[in-house]
């Protein structure tokens, strides 16, 4: 953090003001928005409490994941088939997590 200090001194002078930090082992950090989750591998998490207010630092490997169980390609498939509006398809392969015979199926009863 800064160049040339001795971690431990930087330690005590933190604890002085009243900042306490404490590792976290982790071994996997996931962070889920509504289309996304940010995967974090090797990470290293510190919890810090400074005054009362608790936060994390997180650092590490990113990784991005798309949250849809489906492609705008199975969407196209499954209104082909089972003769559908696209809305439609895309609620289907939500509930069939991405299955897209089984999409076609519940929407052809």
């Amino acid at each position: 953090m800064f160049p040339k200090i001795n971690p431990k001194q930087m330690e005590k002078a933190m604890k002085k003001m009243g900042v306490k930090q404490e590792e976290i082992p982790a071994i996997e950090v996931i962070i889920k928005t509504e289309d996304k989750e940010l995967v974090i591998k090797n990470p290293q998490v510190m919890r810090v409490n400074m005054m009362g207010q608790e936060s994390l630092q997180i650092t590490g490997d990113i990784e991005e994941r798309d949250l849809k169980a489906y492609k705008e390609e199975d969407v196209k498939t499954v209104v082909d088939q089972a003769g559908c509006s696209e809305e439609e398809a895309k609620e289907a392969l939500e509930k069939s997590k991405g299955d897209l015979a089984e999409a076609i199926l519940s929407l052809q009863q």
